[in-house]
């Protein structure tokens, strides 16, 4: 059983009427709220562009900030290539046709169409194919953990977004003056701590700020792209990718070494993917081939302009674009960008947070919505400290972003090749695609991808492990607790009594009857707790009505209202409620029991008393999971935050029962 904090039900029906909404078009479910047709009719357009403007807010932060280092990198970094003309306009080529083929052809047309249920990212798309009618059950162990695996790696990336990219336009003072190169770490580190403090105060308020100052960032981009490729317009000859084929040609194996930093244009892709959920499909495409892609186009192609002119512009392109007096503007435009783009990202970490608590891959964390309109705005507080400390490591142990870049991407790769071979399984299982057509659409998708991978594996010793670490311990604890949950429902089982057992109890105990509701709660659906067996035997008293209480999380995003209750009367004076939510939703145990009277259970809040168990694990020699996994198990177990808090319950009307489990 796993849940998050409070959620009204106006606000689920807020949720539905934007989702019907920024589609376009209504969605075919039964909740009990849906609304109806004049919901969604009105302004199309207007809404399509309200929204798509939030996209540029959210989604294309961290993709619109690349060009502040990505260009720079692909000629100067570790395996930089020489500023030669052929080299530039090769190198500008490889850009633009990765933003065409990954972002463009791969996600956007693609792999957006693998929503689950309007969700995107890569837990989202995991949950939909391990649903048993799709998945064969024994290839379902193998994407279990392709998709676990690869939403570990975004933490990585969500620690390096913000510190490279804060601290590459904080490194823009140094090219205005010298003077300011002692202050660059000092300021980067202030912008990062002031970022990641706000986060508890929420987006509710500045988020609307967010889509304009994109807009205003694309455009100076844009603006300032046009103005050196108008001095050098013999740059536009890196259109034909014929120049990238002719560079890959030459010296491949350099240019294989470079794509490493040829990938940090397209970092951002994934998260187009991962945000649909809050904007749709159309918005962000919208947003992408009106605004964003022609912006990095233009000045990515800037900066290749300038540096045919004038080669040693090489150390820092983007900022050498802007002419002297709008240095320091520019330099304080970018900041704001990447404060924007470090915060799609650090939301994007507890939204994954929140996914993988709900579908029973992470224990129970401190949760807190901050605001009661908007989807998906939420802070935990965990998650935030970490990256914090994270963020600050980082800029502390590179000092540059030239060498952070070092880090950056191999995460990122490696999740874009999961999600090809996860987009591969809906391919043949959801869409029915012959094998043919699959194979050569996500076959090419998947040497582009391997490619990006390969070039930034050589990263590895230059600090390309950190954030395969990092994927490797989040797997590690998300495994680790899903297993743990698996084994400890079955230890909790064999020491369950049946209902049988309770009867002949209560007929042996003649326990004393008391009015209100005692409310049980087992995450067996069709089980009984022994919390309500071992009240039986040291209380010796039964309510007037015993609630055997069930909270599952189903695999897609959200359970219609009028699919969210069933109640089962089991003989006086017993009932069993199964509530159901989706993996995006939060149950609210006391506001669900109040809609109970619609099926036949007539419960009064104020008497209601909650049962829980807490559980000591003992780690065994018993077969299951090795030792040490146990231990690891347990210790996630103990600093879990308990039902009580996650499902809503009064403290006052809360008794714990304790057991000792042997693992």
């Amino acid at each position: 059983m796993n849940s998050f904090s409070i959620r009204t039900s106006a606000n689920l029906k807020l949720d539905e009427e934007r989702r019907r909404v920024r589609d376009g078009h209504l969605r075919q479910d039964h909740t009990a709220h849906g609304a109806g047709s004049d919901a969604v009719k009105g302004d199309r357009a207007g809404t399509l562009g309200v929204l798509a403007l939030g996209a540029l807010g959210v989604v294309y932060g961290d993709i619109g900030t690349s060009p502040l280092y990505a260009f720079r990198e692909c000629l100067q970094g570790p395996h930089g290539m020489a500023p030669s003309p052929e080299n530039v306009l090769g190198l500008l080529s490889l850009i633009l046709w990765s933003l065409v083929v990954v972002v463009t052809v791969k996600y956007l047309v693609i792999v957006m169409r693998a929503d689950n249920r309007g969700e995107g990212g890569i837990l989202a798309l995991m949950a939909l194919i391990r649903v048993p009618a799709v998945a064969v059950a024994a290839r379902r162990p193998l994407l279990v953990i392709l998709g676990l695996f690869g939403a570990a790696l975004l933490y990585g990336d969500g620690m390096i977004t913000p510190a490279i990219s804060v601290l590459s336009s904080v490194e823009g003072l140094g090219v205005a003056t010298h003077l300011f190169e002692p202050y660059i770490i000092p300021i980067t580190l202030a912008i990062l701590a002031v970022l990641f403090l706000v986060q508890r105060h929420g987006t509710a308020r500045i988020g609307a700020l967010f889509g304009p100052l994109m807009v205003i960032w694309m455009l100076v981009m844009a603006t300032l792209g046009v103005t050196a490729i108008a001095r050098a317009p013999r740059v536009l000859a890196a259109l034909n990718p014929l120049l990238a084929i002719r560079l890959v040609g030459t010296d491949g194996a350099q240019v294989f070494a470079v794509l490493g930093a040829v990938f940090l244009v397209v970092t951002g892709g994934e998260a187009l993917y991962a945000d649909m959920g809050h904007f749709g499909k159309r918005p962000i495409r919208f947003a992408w081939f009106s605004v964003v892609l022609p912006s990095l186009l233009l000045n990515y192609f800037g900066q290749g302009a300038l540096l045919l002119a004038s080669p040693e512009a090489v150390e820092n392109p983007f900022f050498r674009l802007a002419p002297r007096w709008a240095l320091y503007p520019l330099v304080a435009l970018a900041t704001v960008a990447t404060v924007i783009a470090s915060q799609a990202v650090i939301s994007g970490a507890f939204s994954l947070t929140w996914q993988a608590v709900q579908l029973g891959y992470s224990p129970r964390v401190q949760v807190r919505h901050t605001s009661e309109e908007e989807i998906g705005q939420i802070y935990v507080p965990l998650v935030n400290w970490a990256l914090l400390v994270a963020a600050v490591a980082l800029v502390l142990a590179f000092r540059t972003s030239s060498a952070m870049a070092a880090a950056y991407g191999v995460a990122v790769s490696l999740t874009m090749v999961i999600t090809t071979l996860l987009a591969f399984v809906v391919m043949r299982t959801i869409w029915k695609w012959s094998l043919t057509r699959a194979v050569l659409v996500a076959g090419g998708f998947l040497v582009v991808d391997l490619a990006f991978l390969g070039s930034n594996l050589l990263k590895i010793r230059e600090g390309g492990w950190l954030p395969l670490a990092v994927g490797l311990a989040g797997y590690l604890v998300m495994s680790t607790w899903r297993r743990g949950r698996e084994l400890l429902g079955a230890r909790l089982e064999e020491v369950s009594p049946s209902l049988e057992d309770l009867r002949e109890t209560i007929a042996a105990t003649a326990p004393a009857r008391v009015s209100g509701t005692a409310v049980f709660m087992t995450g067996n659906p069709a089980g009984t707790p022994p919390t309500a067996l071992l009240n039986l035997k040291h209380n010796r008293v039964l309510h007037e009505r015993v609630v055997l209480l069930t909270i599952v999380t189903e695999e897609t995003p959200r359970v219609p209202r009028s699919e969210r209750i069933e109640v089962i009367r089991l003989g006086e004076p017993f009932w069993r409620v199964v509530l159901r939510y989706g993996f995006m939703q939060e149950p609210n145990v006391p506001a669900a029991l109040r809609l109970c009277e619609r099926k036949g259970l007539r419960i009064d809040p104020d008497e209601v008393v909650y049962f829980l168990g807490r559980e000591t694990l003992l780690a065994t020699e018993r077969p299951g999971m090795p030792l040490w996994r146990e231990k690891l198990f347990a210790l996630i177990a103990r600093n879990a935050v308990g039902p009580a808090t996650a499902f809503g319950l009064p403290v006052g009307q809360i008794v714990e029962l304790g057991a000792q489990i042997e693992l």
